[in-house]
């Protein structure tokens, strides 16, 4: 028998798949809902940005590569907010607990990309800050701090 371990955010990562309790349509519909911008943590994360500071920056910049959540181009400063399930915060413990294929060929191409992204805005001159869901979750005021640190 296995030993059950919970991590600090209480996920237990070693626990064995088990069947999806919706269906294939439900999980669809459900997964289809999932937008990559404006999500409730980036919308309180903003909305805290803007009361910690008074320097101007924008929001969803699609003109730049990688599509940064936050951008300061004063500092040449771009933040990416990035969801732990999307972007695969810790995803070698995990991985074997995704249905198929399909997630981890996801899941691993958006970790390449945010690879790829970082490395050519860094080349170009620019700052990249990656902030991960469950810190602002956990800490808003904290990653909020941090980045005004660097944006100074």
């Amino acid at each position: 028998m296995r030993k059950k371990y919970n991590n600090y955010l209480g996920r237990c990562f070693n626990k064995r798949r088990t069947s999806d309790k919706l269906s294939l349509a439900q999980r669809s519909e459900l997964m289809s809902n999932i937008r990559s911008k404006k999500t409730n943590f980036e919308i309180a994360f903003v909305k805290q940005l803007r009361k910690a500071t008074k320097r101007r920056f924008l929001v969803n910049v699609s003109s730049m590569k990688g599509k940064p959540d936050i951008v300061f181009n004063n500092s040449r400063i771009c933040v990416f907010l990035d969801s732990d399930f999307w972007h695969g915060w810790q995803y070698p413990r995990w991985k074997h607990l995704l249905k198929n294929n399909f997630w981890r060929n996801k899941i691993e191409n958006n970790r390449n990309r945010d690879k790829r992204t970082a490395a050519y805005l860094k080349r170009h001159g620019w700052k990249v800050i990656r902030v991960w869901e469950h810190n602002i979750n956990n800490n808003l005021i904290k990653a909020i701090r941090d980045i005004l640190c660097l944006a100074k």
